[in-house]
């Protein structure tokens, strides 16, 4: 098994889901776009791991390179890798597999939790996870489900939180289980102007880091999740 990582911004890297394949002895590469770094060949990964990022699927004017990177999701999904989404990861993939991404009702910003649907319990990737998940978000964004594949979780600010394909070779996570606290606390000197805003799902830093229960959880949630998915 070999990993492949798109890296957008250096404030929000893969942190557990590395830690993972470290120990895993998977190996794993980057292509960080914010040091303009190339695609990777196709022929030297097995997954591609799609990670966050502050901008949207729309915003190609500013950042050109997410037009070629979707369609390296999309020849990668043809491809028949495995590909996994973080946050803007699976608006990406939800973007490329013809589902709508647009402006959530609410900014959903640190700790709330997630709800496991019908379908994700009958999935193998999830038949494990209990019925309430917390787990740590940071998006404006939200997508639709594409179209023949499975709503795995959803909570009351953003229906539609993951989506998994019915082969279980594509999953898209609008939430984050890889944080740590120190990479929530460089998202946060990173995004000081999202927190100023006044919301009824925005979270204080305080809160968001005082939480150390629940970065234990959403470690073990990710292994349970990465060893199920990839494995």
């Amino acid at each position: 098994m070999r990993v492949h990582f798109f890296q957008h911004v250096p404030f929000e890297p893969p942190v557990n889901i590395e830690n993972w394949a470290k120990e895993k002895n998977i190996s794993y590469a980057f292509t960080r776009f914010f040091n303009n770094e190339p695609f990777p060949d196709f022929s030297s990964f097995d997954a591609l791991v799609v990670m966050g990022g502050p901008m949207g699927v729309y915003d190609e004017d500013k950042f050109p390179y997410l037009k070629k990177e979707k369609v390296f999701i999309e020849n990668s999904i043809k491809l028949g890798k495995k590909v996994l989404g973080v946050c803007l990861g699976a608006q990406l993939i939800a973007d490329v597999l013809g589902a709508k991404v647009y402006k959530n009702k609410e900014k959903e910003i640190g700790w709330f939790p997630v709800y496991l649907t019908e379908e994700g319990k009958n999935t193998k990737t999830f038949e494990n996870f209990p019925d309430e998940v917390m787990a740590f978000h940071w998006h404006g964004d939200t997508f639709d489900i594409p179209s023949g594949y499975k709503k795995v979780f959803f909570n009351e600010t953003t229906p539609n939180q993951a989506f998994i394909s019915p082969d279980e070779k594509i999953l898209g996570l609008q939430f984050h289980f890889e944080v740590s606290q120190e990479s929530v606390k460089e998202l946060i000197e990173n995004s000081l102007d999202e927190l100023k805003e006044k919301g009824k799902f925005i979270q204080s830093p305080e809160e968001m880091l005082s939480k150390d229960y629940y970065f234990t959880v959403a470690k073990s949630n990710l292994y349970e999740m990465l060893d199920k998915f990839f494995l």
